[in-house]
């Protein structure tokens, strides 16, 4: 399984497996990089400047993982449910 392929959906029990969970929290950073990223090279900011940080804490998780593994990492505290399908990393 790569980490673009849904877990089976026909067993829940692997949808919470240990290493599933690690594959959905690898995506969602990654998810949440490229999304910062994507906020920061944004046109209109002048390159002479410093920039600006991207503002975004919160992203829709991929939807690769059905919603019971990103409510464990909540319960986890891994992640901060930040309300409306978004999600946001608990460390910052």
């Amino acid at each position: 399984m790569t980490i673009d392929e849904p877990p089976n959906a026909s067993d829940p029990s692997d949808a919470l497996d240990p290493a599933n969970l690690r594959r959905a929290m690898k995506a969602f950073r990654k998810r949440l990089k490229l999304t910062r990223l994507g906020e920061e090279s944004k046109l209109g900011r002048s390159p002479l400047t410093g920039g600006k940080k991207s503002q975004v804490v919160a992203i829709m998780p991929p939807y690769q993982y059905p919603r019971e593994v990103w409510d464990e990492l909540v319960r986890q505290g891994r992640l901060k449910d930040a309300g409306g399908g978004l999600y946001a990393l608990a460390e910052e």
